[in-house]
Formats: C-alpha cells, sequence, structure tokens
C-alpha cells in the first residue's frame, strides 16, 4: 500500500471542539484514507534546530496553550510511538547530510494532536514525530521530506501540518465579515503553483506570491507545507480543502499522491 503525503492546516486548538467543515473534512479524511501502518507528522509547533526525531513508547499530550475552553485541556490523544521507525528515520536523514537527532521528550503538540485525534480518533496509529527548523529555508524542509518520501511506499503517511494562512494579529483583530481577498489572492496562487507542479516557483513562495509576507509574518506554519511538497516527490498536488476558521484562518488541506 502506497500513502500519499499531505499538507493539513491545523487551525486554532478549538477545532477538535468546533462545529466547522474544516473539523469535518479531517474526520473524513481520516475515514477515507487506507489505514497507514505508521505516521510521520512535521508540525509548526516542533521546533529545533536541525532535525530532531521523537517517537517514546507513548507520547503524552501536551495542551501547549491558554484562553481556551476548558474542554480542550481535558482532552488526551497519547498514540505509540514507532520507536523503531523513528531510528530509520534518523538513519535516513543522516545519509543525505542533515544531522538528525532522536529526541527525548515524549509530548506531542496540539499541531499534531488535533488534528489527529480528528483523522485517527482511536490514537492507535504508531506515530513519529519530526521537527521544523525556522532558521532555515523551504529548500531544506523539502529535503526533509524527500528523504522520508520512500516511506510512503511502505504504508506509511506523511503529514506536514501548519496553516495555509496564519496572521494571527489580523485574526485577533478581525470582524465578522472582514475582507480576505489579500488571503485569497495568496491560496489561489499556491493551488496553481501546486497544481502545476511548478515547484522552483512554490519553494520561492514567500517572495514570488501576492501577499505573502501579510499572509505568514513568520513562515513557520508554512515550512510543514514544503515538508509535504518533498515528501510527495515534488509531484504535482491538488487541494483538496479550503474553508475558513475565526473569519481569517484559512484551512486549506493539500495531497500530493493518490489518496
Amino acid at each position: 500500500m502506497t500513502q500519499p503525503s499531505l499538507f493539513i492546516s491545523h487551525g486554532a486548538p478549538d477545532l477538535a471542539l468546533s462545529d466547522s467543515p474544516a473539523r469535518h473534512f479531517l474526520e473524513k479524511l481520516g475515514k477515507g484514507l487506507a489505514r497507514p501502518d505508521a505516521i510521520v507528522i512535521a508540525s509548526a509547533h516542533h521546533e529545533a534546530r536541525g532535525v530532531a526525531v521523537r517517537a517514546p513508547a507513548r507520547f503524552r499530550t501536551w495542551h501547549d496553550f491558554g484562553n481556551f475552553d476548558p474542554r480542550l485541556f481535558e482532552m488526551r490523544y497519547e498514540p505509540p510511538g514507532a520507536t523503531a521507525l523513528a531510528d530509520e528515520i534518523v538513519a535516513m536523514l543522516a545519509a543525505v547530510g542533515l544531522n538528525p537527532r532522536r529526541e527525548a521528550s515524549d509530548l506531542i503538540d496540539h499541531g499534531a494532536w488535533v488534528p489527529l485525534s480528528l483523522m485517527f480518533p482511536a490514537a492507535d496509529v504508531p506515530v513519529v514525530m519530526v521537527s521544523i527548523d525556522p532558521s532555515r529555508d523551504s529548500h531544506w524542509h523539502a529535503r526533509i521530506g524527500a528523504a522520508l518520501a520512500p516511506l510512503r511506499e511502505r504504508n506509511v503517511l506523511l503529514i506536514g501540518s501548519g496553516s495555509i494562512s496564519h496572521n494571527l494579529r489580523a485574526i485577533f483583530s478581525a470582524r465578522p465579515g472582514a475582507d480576505r481577498a489579500w488571503i485569497e489572492d495568496f491560496t489561489d496562487w499556491l493551488e496553481d503553483t501546486i497544481r502545476a507542479g511548478d515547484g522552483p516557483a512554490l519553494l520561492d513562495a514567500m517572495a514570488e506570491a501576492p501577499e505573502a509576507q501579510r499572509n505568514h509574518p513568520t513562515d513557520e506554519h508554512l515550512l510543514p507545507l514544503f515538508f509535504a511538497f518533498g515528501a510527495g516527490s515534488r509531484a504535482p498536488g491538488r487541494r483538496l480543502h479550503h474553508s475558513y476558521t475565526h473569519d481569517l484562518l484559512a484551512m486549506d488541506a493539500y495531497a500530493f499522491g493518490r489518496l
């Protein structure tokens, strides 16, 4: 079984409780996928210098946020870690000169556990977390994904979890019905570029895409897209979902490879 590479927008933590199109999409997506033997996920909230690979015997839920519905802090999503696969991933990344390391932490952040809890609610698929490094560029993150792309042919699902737009200042100050043209210009450009398989343009999105800096004042939530692109063998992708939460938080999702 060959799995796709996915990019998903994980939204705010309250996605886990919201009655939103994005939540329903992720629930449906999980049901529609062939059950993977393992999941490798690169979350925008798992930052490290270089590449850190995390896979404890069992993950522990990290409520890495505040000021949300108290019910969120009672939620637990604690899948097993794919420990042997993590060792193999370290070797695969080392073979291409990325100098990875294993992490001792057992925490799983909301950028991983919130979407995974919707896609695979039983928490029974083993997981490996691979970090992002905001000091590195899009090409570097695509290299990480490309190094792990062969795992897809072994029924391992590769996921980049970030946000297709992520201007928190605009979101927090938005009023209902706020203008989204600047987000649509950016996300439409991404869709066209990804569908065309224009890797050079995509990897230079922060310079080439319209309104890129406004959508991503910092780019850590876009870096998982480049991981997913590399993991999809830099092939053309297709947009699976487009909606909004919190008025200005776009929730686009992409697949690279057949679902």
